[in-house]
């Protein structure tokens, strides 16, 4: 017995450290596409992308945080739904990679973020000036952005799917439900009615989160790492990038084209979040119509449930008009039940004997009196509108 309990106690040990190690489990890209596992702890991440434990906090699974969008100095904090990431102007992290939601999210990460040549440097030299224009085209967007860009695009994509498997789920539930009000509809109607109240919540905060960053310019500038990055290191000529970045064969170039795009924008300060304020529009766009859907949605739901009522209180005034007729039948009969027990009585007089014939008299009018009580009740009602046509 001592022996099984403590085996069940090292299994679930066993069980508790893996998922710790899980929960610990980072993939990182970076600028060249390529990627690798990194099993480290917080402090470890937080000294590699130099932010706070209060900001790390925000991207663990085991805590409910809201969608959220943070610009640090030297990295951006991101925690939309299940992407929950850190993106430097040279490489993403990306926890739970092995999750089955963020598994497409890491191959499109890997695909997107590749340089658009590598494809052409083994031995491609005769490259025409056009394409050559169009990678440096390519190359002007930080990278800190096309990762932006990726993770906005998965998780607008994932909350739309998410509502057009509810959308197609929901509709026809909802036409049935109109055709036949039971149990089982009105329960499933009930799971799908709780299911879309619970995305709403979560497409709202992914919108709120996106509107939130469009209306402040300064957030926005936060965002801006490979510019910052740029900044901090002008001053000093060759000394590359500070300590907390990994070496890597394309900071040079990356560093030269940030110090370019610094330079530029101090010409033009106005257009200084230009370029991300498009990409956060055209989500911010996709998003709120995702939430359209499900306001739609709603008022469908709502409209299915109304038209449902009229027909309960339908069904419910029908009732109450044969409570009605019966109520008035019963006291009609109560009134002919009166005259037979008067007359039934076992009590002798006088005037009973020799007047047998008068019995069916006494049927014939109390019958045709209750009647005539209940066909004028049920005119009275019918004259008040009580009852319909």
């Amino acid at each position: 017995m001592a022996a099984a309990v403590a085996a069940v106690g090292e299994a679930a040990a066993a069980a508790a450290a893996k998922k710790r190690g899980a929960s610990r489990s980072w993939i990182l890209i970076d600028a060249s596409g390529e990627e690798r596992v990194l099993d480290a702890d917080k402090y470890a991440i937080m000294h590699r992308v130099d932010i706070n434990a209060r900001d790390l906090r925000i991207l663990d699974p085991l805590l409910s945080y809201p969608s959220t969008i943070l610009g640090r100095e030297r990295a951006i904090v991101l925690n939309l739904e299940h992407i929950k990431a850190i993106v430097t102007s040279e490489e993403v992290l990306l926890r739970d990679p092995s999750d089955e939601n963020v598994i497409p999210v890491v191959e499109e990460l890997r695909r997107r973020l590749a340089p658009s040549g590598a494809s052409h440097l083994d031995g491609k030299d005769n490259l025409s000036g056009q394409h050559d224009g169009e990678g440096a085209e390519e190359d002007e967007s930080p990278f800190e952005f096309r990762a932006l860009e990726v993770t906005l695009e998965a998780i607008c994509s994932f909350l739309d799917a998410r509502t057009t498997e509810l959308e197609t789920d929901a509709y026809p539930a909802l036409d049935e439900l109109t055709s036949k009000i039971s149990s089982r509809n009105l329960d499933r109607v009930r799971k799908l009615k709780s299911g879309m109240t619970r995305l709403t919540a979560r497409v709202q905060k992914v919108r709120d989160e996106l509107e939130q960053l469009l209306d402040d310019d300064d957030d926005m500038a936060d965002l801006y790492l490979s510019r910052k990055l740029a900044g901090a290191s002008s001053p000093i000529s060759g000394s590359g990038g500070p300590n907390w970045f990994p070496a890597s064969p394309t900071i040079g170039s990356k560093i030269s084209r940030a110090s370019r795009a610094s330079a530029a924008t101090i010409h033009g300060n106005e257009n200084d979040v230009e370029e991300l304020e498009m990409l956060l529009e055209a989500y911010f766009m996709q998003i709120d119509g995702t939430l359209n859907k499900l306001t739609t949605l709603r008022e469908y739901i709502d409209d299915t449930e109304d038209y449902i009522n009229i027909q309960l209180d339908n069904h419910r005034n029908q009732l109450i008009q044969l409570e009605l007729f019966l109520s008035s039948g019963t006291v009609c009969l109560s009134l002919y039940s009166l005259v037979a027990g008067i007359f039934g009585m076992n009590i002798p007089y006088t005037w009973n004997d020799d007047h047998g014939y008068v019995f069916k008299w006494v049927v014939l009018v109390s019958g045709l009196f209750c009647a005539f009580m209940f066909v004028s009740i049920v005119a009275y009602a019918r004259h008040k509108g009580l009852v319909g046509s």
